[in-house]
């Protein structure tokens, strides 16, 4: 097993604690540049700071994200990566993919699975985290985006059957020599499910610095630490820190 622990067995909801299981390997599959600092940056940094590996996957580039409609999508794509590549380096992931995914019309689709499937097969990580894919509203009255739930669902049904079955894409091994992977845990994040909450008061200021490399994407600038801040602190206070992420986790093996 290549995760640590220090703990016995997963957290519940009736009885709340911190997680602290923290996987070697970490792969975080998203949608969109600034989707990984918006969610689980925290959660991130702190387990690479003890030890993990960290590899981020963008399934886009975040080439439609602009209010103007005369932005050239490409350039906009080769900032957001670079935004995405500056913000890595605050949370020390060791590698960063985009997969080049037109961004606002990302599909569950058969491409998408192999490109996340040979990824995984790659990389062969001991955890995958990604948005939870069966959120469409949210209770505090927002709809989860489109490419939101297209790169979670992708990722789960990468993650499990695809990436252990010999039989999925069997060119990867014939091929490529790509052996499936058993990928353990899911940590399913803006997720309405929450089960599992990791402490990220060491980190949070990680977060923030990773979220203001993002800057042709915060129109608050002003307001952006107060909302982060307010953000993590949701939760926090029955566990006596400042500071969580939640999670929704599933364990696959």
């Amino acid at each position: 097993m290549a995760m640590t622990a220090d703990d016995e067995g997963p957290v519940t909801a009736d009885a709340p604690t911190l997680d602290t299981r923290r996987p070697e390997r970490l792969m975080v599959i998203v949608a969109h540049p600034d989707d990984a600092d918006f969610g689980p940056a925290g959660t991130v940094a702190a387990w690479v700071r003890a030890g993990t590996v960290a590899h981020l996957v963008c399934c886009t580039s975040g080439d439609a994200g602009s209010d103007d409609a005369t932005t050239d999508p490409l350039q906009l794509a080769r900032l957001r990566e670079a935004e995405q590549r500056a913000a890595a380096v605050h949370v020390g992931y060791t590698e960063v993919t985009f997969l080049h995914r037109p961004d606002g019309a990302l599909a569950n689709d058969l491409a998408l699975r192999e490109q996340l499937v040979r990824l995984i097969r790659t990389f062969r990580p001991d955890a995958v985290m990604t948005p939870d894919p069966t959120v469409v509203f949210t209770s505090s009255g927002f709809v989860q985006h489109t490419d939101h739930r297209a790169a979670g669902m992708a990722a789960v049904d990468a993650v499990y059957p695809a990436a252990r079955n010999a039989m999925a894409f069997p060119h990867l091994v014939l091929h490529e020599g790509l052996e499936p992977h058993v990928v353990r845990w899911l940590y399913l994040f803006w997720s309405e499910r929450n089960d599992t909450w990791v402490d990220v008061s060491a980190t949070l200021e990680v977060r923030l610095a990773a979220l203001r490399e993002h800057a042709s994407q915060i129109r608050d600038p002003e307001g952006l630490e107060p909302r982060i801040r307010a953000w993590a602190a949701e939760g926090a206070e029955r566990f006596g820190v400042e500071a969580v992420d939640a999670f929704r986790v599933v364990e696959l093996a």
